[in-house]
């Protein structure tokens, strides 16, 4: 993967903290997929300051939906990188949000994805609105719906279903070959889909121009929240924009290198409740007590970025992803 080219410049950072945008798999919850009591803590303090709460996902959103509930959130949530945002729907309700932004992909763009993705070896999903589609055949197709919370739909030609835009194409693959391909597959798909990595063994694809850090900024619009004003925590390489995007962009310690280089804090592992460590830091205390912390902060992620030569981060990460990438 190499970095966009067009991340924006550097964004100032500005106190308080009116907007917190989450990430969910690798940042907000583990493989256990449980959010931590701290973290919920932290989330429904900030709530209660007027602090607006986004879950910012590749997930489908009726799958985020359930850590929505739990952490009472009422901002719009944000899916499929920023390819789907739905109001969260009232308390009680059984009923999906209302639908803000959707931007799917081209049907005749989505089959080819999906016969690309298969003869390079990987085994392409279709997600559409709150539906996710796999071949009947699939024998993860049980580990993938318990993973999701819903049922997956099964059909027998996975290429010959899709006659309709489509919001997300995942296609699967074993580590390291998604990473190997994501060249590749944006060089083929150039201006007809963008394409990501959310996962070492999940290669994503969608419309063009969808991307988190689109979303983020959809969100401050909505909100009335300025960039500089907002955090976003992140893991993967599609949380990359958002946190270029934003004010306070935090990656997880276990994102690589490219994104903790354009992110101005490195939090602590989901294991230590990063994300609350991060609330706690920012967002809850004084704006005076909040920039200082934030300084120490911003300098610990530069100093662990900075080698010898001190070289810009940024320059050192785009030579050694382009490296890595063959």
């Amino acid at each position: 993967m190499d970095i966009p080219s067009n991340l924006p410049p550097h964004v100032e950072s500005a106190f308080p903290i009116r907007l917190v945008a989450l990430d969910i798999d690798g940042t907000l919850i583990g493989d256990e997929l449980v959010i931590g009591p701290r973290t919920k803590r932290a989330v429904r303090a900030a709530s209660a300051r007027g602090v607006a709460v986004s879950l910012v996902t590749g997930r489908m959103v009726s799958s985020a939906m359930r850590f929505a509930r739990e952490l009472e959130l009422s901002a719009p949530i944000v899916g499929y990188q920023g390819g789907l945002i739905r109001e969260i729907p009232p308390p009680g309700s059984t009923r999906l949000g209302r639908l803000l932004v959707h931007t799917p992909l081209a049907a005749a763009v989505a089959r080819d994805v999906l016969i690309w993705a298969r003869d390079h070896g990987l085994d392409p999903h279709v997600n559409h609105l709150e539906r996710f589609i796999l071949r009947d055949d699939d024998p993860r197709a049980d580990d993938y719906s318990s993973f999701m919370g819903a049922r997956a739909e099964l059909v027998p030609d996975i290429v010959a279903a899709t006659t309709h835009p489509v919001t997300k194409i995942l296609a699967v693959g074993e580590p390291p070959l998604p990473l190997e391909l994501a060249r590749s597959a944006r060089a083929r798909f150039a201006g007809s889909a963008d394409v990501t990595i959310s996962h070492p063994r999940f290669l994503e694809f969608v419309a063009p121009g969808v991307s988190k850090g689109r979303a983020i900024r959809y969100l401050s619009r909505r909100l009335g929240v300025p960039l500089a004003a907002t955090m976003a925590i992140g893991d993967q390489w599609n949380d990359l924009e958002m946190l270029a995007e934003v004010g306070h962009g935090a990656a997880m310690p276990t994102a690589p290198l490219a994104v903790r280089s354009v992110a101005r804090y490195v939090a602590p592992p989901v294991a230590d409740e990063g994300v609350a460590t991060m609330i706690e830091a920012l967002v809850l205390p004084e704006p005076s007590v909040a920039r200082r912390t934030a300084e120490r902060l911003a300098d610990e992620a530069r100093r662990a970025l900075e080698p010898s030569d001190a070289v810009d981060a940024r320059e050192r990460s785009k030579a050694a992803v382009t490296e890595a990438a063959g």
